[in-house]
């Protein structure tokens, strides 16, 4: 059966690769390599919603499935006095994660988590790219579990594709959240702020 990059321990043999890319007016620096998400460059997606944070993005923000750490060294590049925390279930993402946000002179806590089982504690905001490859039944209970762990007044963003679900995936957090809208739509990417 082929791995996915929210496999656990992935298996495949190493191909690391190194890039940079500019967000923020910095130029950044990132490791990446098999058996991750998106490993050749960022993931347009990821970038969109980095790019669609509010200006006066504060506090506690949980990175929740992180990856190799894109988001997280985005977020700390537009907005440096946020306090980051990245949680991911593939342990070589983990430790990439960890390797790129040292690599840009940043800091980061990290934990390791299947979902938010391992995760302790109230965010200000939670940012996810959600894996929509798990399936709806996965991602649906991340964003409950989001919900959960959000201080009052607190926000989910997150991005998704049209074509992958992003119009029943609004409707469902419109249910969910007390308020849900698109607030930037892009090659076909949609990125949805939630407000508890």
């Amino acid at each position: 059966m082929p791995e996915h990059y929210f496999t656990a321990s992935p298996e495949s043999a190493h191909e690391e690769r190194s890039f940079r890319a500019v967000f923020a007016g910095r130029v950044l620096a990132f490791d990446t390599d098999a058996g991750v998400f998106s490993k050749q460059h960022v993931d347009p997606g990821s970038e969109l919603l980095c790019r669609s944070l509010p200006d006066d993005l504060s506090g506690d923000v949980l990175d929740m499935g992180c990856g190799w750490g894109a988001m997280t060294v985005m977020t700390l590049a537009a907005h440096p006095n946020v306090t980051m925390t990245m949680a991911d279930v593939n342990e070589r993402a983990l430790s990439l994660a960890v390797r790129n946000v040292e690599k840009n002179r940043m800091s980061a806590k990290t934990v390791l988590s299947d979902g938010f089982s391992n995760i302790d504690g109230d965010f200000d905001a939670v940012i996810t790219n959600p894996p929509i490859r798990a399936g709806k039944s996965v991602i649906y209970g991340m964003f409950e579990d989001a919900k959960k762990h959000l201080r009052p007044g607190g926000r989910l963003y997150l991005v998704i594709r049209k074509q992958q679900g992003a119009p029943s995936a609004l409707k469902f957090l419109k249910e969910l959240y007390a308020r849900a809208e698109v607030i930037e739509r892009e090659g076909g990417y949609w990125i949805i702020e939630c407000r508890v």
